[in-house]
């Protein structure tokens, strides 16, 4: 009887300890988890509003759509980074009620992090490097862009790296500190810019006349009027081809909209040219068959390649009776020459 109230006081003593841990660790610890939910949601609620206010207010004058567009990008990396620091305070902050002495644990990370610090140069230098992006606004979620020798639409960007996806739909992990030259082609607006070749025998005036006609017609068409700023209109002759003469076409259109305008503006220029007679020209090219080279010229078919020493081989010269002949002729010549 006494052994098993002996074996009972332990078991009512370590539950008795679980009750006040609880009651004074528990409480705590579920306090701290609590205040971190709360503080996520309130920065994903508050955090965007506030980006948008502000922006809407540093981009005044901007197309709606850059707002937008800057403004998801600053949303997105802000909410992450301040829910991550978040956990981390979180954490650190829950170690000391779980009886963890977080003193060696922090004084070991500062080592760990100096450590670090000097083998992982590269990833200081990525955050950097996606700060000054943010900060100066180089391209945002949406924008296509051509970074590292890599083009795609930028689908997401923090402060490490930024991620891009291509015409094949293959996705690019790009570090930031890789990125030296940033260059944005959809930011405020984007530009036409094609050439188109005609034939050298065409009057360029009219064909430059017919291509703004083309430009403007397309500008005033109701599926491309809110897409087109500036009607594509012929800039100058941009360069004589080997088969024509190329024309410059710049106009300004929505970001991102540059492509579709150009594949529609040569839908209707080939229409166009058709209807006027204006001749789109290609390369030629020229084929001699080896049984007509046979007749060209010594000189053209040594400038061709051509292995002249077989016809050598098979031209024996002039016969032995006009070899006969000639002097005979010349003496006689000279006789009567002289005669005379």
């Amino acid at each position: 009887m006494r052994f098993l109230l002996q074996a009972d006081v332990p078991s009512e003593s370590t539950t008795d300890k679980i009750e006040d841990w609880a009651l004074d660790h528990g409480l705590t610890i579920g306090g701290i988890a609590i205040f971190v939910v709360i503080a996520i949601i309130a920065i994903n609620i508050i955090v965007p509003r506030l980006v948008r206010v502000t922006t809407q207010t540093r981009l005044a004058g901007k197309p709606q759509e850059e707002i937008e567009q800057r403004a998801e990008t600053l949303t997105h990396v802000f909410t992450r980074t301040g829910a991550t620091l978040l956990i981390v305070l979180g954490f650190f902050t829950v170690l000391p009620e779980l009886g963890v002495n977080i003193g060696p644990l922090l004084a070991g990370v500062g080592i760990a992090g100096i450590a670090v610090g000097f083998g992982a140069q590269s990833l200081v230098k990525d955050i950097i490097s996606g700060m000054f992006i943010l900060i100066d606004n180089q391209y945002g979620k949406g924008d296509v862009v051509e970074i590292a020798d890599k083009t795609g639409v930028v689908q997401d960007i923090g402060l490490r790296r930024t991620v891009l996806r291509d015409l094949d739909g293959i996705v690019h992990y790009v570090p930031n500190g890789e990125i030296v030259v940033s260059s944005n082609m959809t930011q405020e607006y984007s530009r036409v810019n094609l050439n188109v070749s005609v034939s050298y025998s065409e009057d360029l005036d009219r064909v430059m006349a017919v291509i703004n006609q083309v430009g403007e017609e397309l500008a005033a068409d109701d599926d491309w009027k809110a897409v087109i700023l500036s009607p594509p209109r012929s800039l100058r002759v941009d360069s004589f081809g080997d088969s024509g003469i190329d024309i410059k076409i710049l106009g300004d259109v929505q970001p991102i909209r540059q492509w579709e305008v150009m594949g529609e503006l040569r839908r209707r220029l080939k229409r166009r040219f058709d209807e006027e007679g204006i001749e789109i020209p290609f390369p030629h090219r020229v084929m001699v068959h080896e049984a007509k080279a046979a007749g060209l010229p010594a000189e053209v078919r040594l400038a061709r390649g051509d292995d002249l020493s077989p016809l050598k081989d098979m031209d024996p010269g002039p016969s032995e009776d006009v070899l006969r002949r000639l002097p005979s002729e010349a003496s006689e010549g000279g006789q009567g020459e002289g005669g005379e």
